[in-house]
């Protein structure tokens, strides 16, 4: 039976095309021995405001920005009730909002406050309610992967879990190299999402916001059943077919 691995940092409440990433793979590795990125995606996401999207975010304890991401602590000032009122200000008029909101609730008011547990945690919990089953792993439970870096890491842990295809998002395409996936009989694969817009009220829609946006406008069995799976996967060898089509046509 062909396996299908992927590999991603934690991010909080991400956008829906974490969660098809999830849904296509039969096995997600979840980074927690690496790096915190200051400004990236960890602990933010976009939502819905009055006047179009805005930034919500986890605040962090200060710390060193050479800890690694199992290492930061959410900040013990965060305050749900502030981070629900927010959501309830944006999204109480929405047609998912009671379930939804329940499900947020539970994830803003867990009592572990490491950061890599916190998201994980919140990731677990918006997957079941989505319905997916995709068992988690966490990086640092695999043998012999944690002094690595970069795509040599990536290798390393596909090979641990013997997996047949490894599948990354579009926008990891310049980072990898499929030859050295092939040497390990390994295929490399790139997803990219195609989901359609959704009515988001009365505004004009605005893609790519977290999923706490999708849940609050759609059924969950809607998103199960259409966005979930509304996605392409494309492989490195075709990808690298079109380029050199493309670039002998300029």
């Amino acid at each position: 039976m062909t396996k299908r691995v992927a590999i991603m940092q934690p991010y909080f409440f991400p956008y829906i095309g974490y969660f098809q990433l999830i849904a296509c793979v039969d096995q997600f590795v979840i980074y927690d021995n690496i790096k915190y990125t200051k400004k990236g995606w960890i602990n933010r996401n976009r939502m819905l405001g009055a006047k179009g999207p805005v930034t919500f975010s986890l605040p962090l304890k200060q710390a060193s920005d050479h800890l690694n991401i199992v290492e930061r602590t959410v900040a013990a000032d965060f305050d749900a009730n502030k981070f629900l009122r927010r959501l309830r200000a944006a999204y109480a008029g929405a047609p998912y909002y009671a379930e939804t909101i329940k499900l947020i609730e539970r994830v803003v008011r867990y009592d572990d406050r490491n950061l890599f547990n916190f998201i994980a945690n919140s990731l677990s919990e918006t997957s079941s309610f989505l319905g997916l089953t995709t068992p988690f792993i966490t990086s640092s439970t695999i043998e012999h992967c944690s002094s690595l870096k970069g795509q040599d890491r990536v290798v390393a842990i596909c090979s641990a879990l013997d997996a047949d295809i490894y599948i990354n998002p579009q926008n990891g395409v310049a980072l990898y190299d499929e030859e050295a996936f092939a040497k390990r009989s390994i295929d490399l694969q790139f997803i990219f999402p195609e989901t359609s817009a959704y009515e988001q009220g009365r505004r004009p829609f605005v893609e790519n916001l977290s999923i706490i946006d999708v849940m609050m406008f759609n059924s969950v069995k809607h998103i199960r059943e259409i966005m979930i799976s509304q996605f392409r996967l494309v492989g490195a060898t075709e990808l690298s077919q079109k380029k050199s089509a493309n670039n002998r046509a300029d």
